[in-house]
């Protein structure tokens, strides 16, 4: 029987290479989007000219309110399209990125940092655990500024230092169901995360490629296929690790 994986964020960037990554080690995937509707349905065609099965469901994972008729949506899913009560793969992958100073941060922009990259995986993920199946697998997505720091991401790094250490408690408590908890933090990516500044930006990809041991930023197809590969068998005894995927930035 085919895994199932949720994947949230995955209409473009990240999340899309990690849908379509899963999808061509022959898994299917349910992929959340907030309001880019067709580009999920691109990725769920993609997915589906793969000859795998994938949904695309609409998702805030920055309102908690929304999570109940979420994983009712889920439910529904899982049932019509699989004949299934449960999903195997929960990817926490959704986000934004803010750039302040502290000295210049708004209550706002905090707020909405912490509700998407910290409190909207801890609910969700509370209220998805009665349809993760035993001996799943979920992946948080954190960042590499946790543990390097460049002036204007410390509230976007706090809250994914929050997910890091949140994924070690999961992993402790989700142990006894066979379910193994992992973060992975990618280094600077060129997505149209942060507006594309890492991708549109000639001088800040230089200044990140000059930091970085193998001389470049990452593209989508160095995170998306190393998160596939975290999910498979073959990683099942990886469990409570933030690992890195960044080339060797600031080493």
């Amino acid at each position: 029987m085919n895994k199932i994986a949720l994947v949230t964020g995955a209409s473009r960037g990240l999340g899309r290479n990690t849908a379509l990554s899963i999808a061509r080690k022959g898994d299917d995937v349910i992929l959340t989007y907030q309001r880019r509707a067709d580009d999920a349905q691109a990725v769920v065609a993609e997915i589906q000219a793969m000859g795998r099965q994938a949904v695309a469901l609409p998702l805030d994972t920055g309102v908690v309110a929304t999570f109940a008729g979420f994983a009712e949506r889920l439910q529904s899913a899982l049932r019509e399209t699989w004949q299934r009560d449960t999903f195997d793969f929960l990817v926490n992958n959704a986000g934004h990125g803010d750039h302040a100073l502290i000295g210049q941060t708004t209550e706002a922009q905090f707020d909405a940092l912490v509700n998407v990259h910290f409190k909207g995986v801890y609910f969700l993920t509370q209220t998805l655990l009665p349809l993760l199946a035993d001996g799943g697998r979920i992946v948080n997505l954190s960042s590499g500024l946790t543990r390097t720091s460049y002036p204007g991401y410390a509230a976007y790094a706090a809250a994914k230092g929050a997910v890091e250490v949140l994924s070690v408690y999961l992993a402790r408590e989700l142990g006894a169901r066979g379910i193994a908890v992992n973060t992975v933090a990618p280094g600077a990516i060129e997505t149209d995360f942060g507006g594309g500044a890492v991708r549109d930006n000639p001088e800040l990809n230089r200044t990140f490629a000059e930091l970085t041991a193998l001389g470049r930023v990452g593209l989508p197809d160095d995170i998306g296929p190393m998160i596939a590969s975290l999910l498979s068998e073959d990683n099942r005894w990886v469990n409570a690790q933030r690992i890195e995927v960044s080339g060797g930035q600031r080493i």
